[in-house]
């Protein structure tokens, strides 16, 4: 019992050492990112990564998820005749839940892999020491471009992900279901508001600097050499995906609290 008691207080002491690590990474981060000049050249090489080679894994994610929804919700909602219901749906779900969270998941695997492993390689083989000796700054040289890239890009790739979900699910629906088109873009139009767009392009806003950060600092803390790498990245991936779907329930129950749908 004392020593599953010792296990439970160590893991709670770690887990709180690395949130106030954390905590002292964003502030320094946003600090440098308000106040010192920003390195153009990285920020724009480090979108084109994050958003333009993203693009074909985001469009393709996003058009079967929103074929597999509409045909869910058609098989459902044929059953008591509200086959017209099926575009509202998809195009409330595509803005407000499914778009962001599977961007953020596609991006924490792809993106959020790269940046860890990269970090975290600079790290065990002393390369962040040999910036600092250079007099460069590790958090300004390394995450403050790829924050400020991931804050552009992820709105973007999820505002992508939603428009190809609701037209690959009209299209699905229109030419393999046999919804009259008219009807469904008619009500999609009708009960989708632009609330439900700003909602998702807000989540993804945040849901890119979670991954950045976490991704970021399980880099700047792998130890271990070649396996500590693998073990971080490992990490990062499994962590900012968990965050993700967690703070994605917060940011729910906020945004519906402070701009309720009318």
């Amino acid at each position: 019992m004392v020593k599953f008691s010792r296990g439970i207080g160590a893991k709670t002491l770690l887990f709180i050492n690395e949130l106030g690590a954390m905590g002292f990474l964003v502030f320094e981060t946003f600090t440098m990112l308000i106040f010192k000049r920003p390195r153009w050249y990285l920020m724009f090489y480090h979108s084109y990564r994050f958003g333009v080679r993203s693009q074909p894994v985001i469009l393709l994610t996003g058009a079967f998820v929103g074929m597999v929804f509409a045909a869910q919700m058609f098989w459902q909602l044929h059953k008591v005749r509200l086959d017209h219901g099926v575009g509202p749906v998809v195009a409330v779900a595509m803005c407000r839940e499914l778009g962001p969270t599977i961007c953020a998941l596609m991006i924490a695997g792809r993106v959020g892999a790269a940046i860890t492993a990269e970090i975290a390689t600079m790290k065990v083989t002393e390369q962040i020491d040999a910036l600092r000796a250079l007099a460069t700054h590790p958090v300004d040289y390394l995450i403050v471009p790829r924050l400020a890239a991931i804050m552009v890009c992820m709105p973007i790739l999820t505002a992508e992900a939603m428009a190809m979900g609701i037209v690959a699910g009209f299209l699905l629906s229109s030419n393999v279901l046999g919804i009259d088109p008219y009807y469904y873009m008619e009500n999609t139009y009708r009960f989708t508001e632009a609330l439900d767009v700003y909602t998702g392009l807000i989540k993804a806003f945040f849901f890119g600097i979670i991954i950045v950060f976490v991704s970021c600092y399980k880099g700047l803390t792998a130890s271990g050499g070649a396996e500590g790498v693998g073990r971080a990245t490992t990490n990062a991936v499994v962590t900012s995906s968990i965050t993700v779907i967690i703070f994605n329930f917060f940011i729910t129950f906020l945004l519906n609290a402070f701009f309720p749908k009318i």
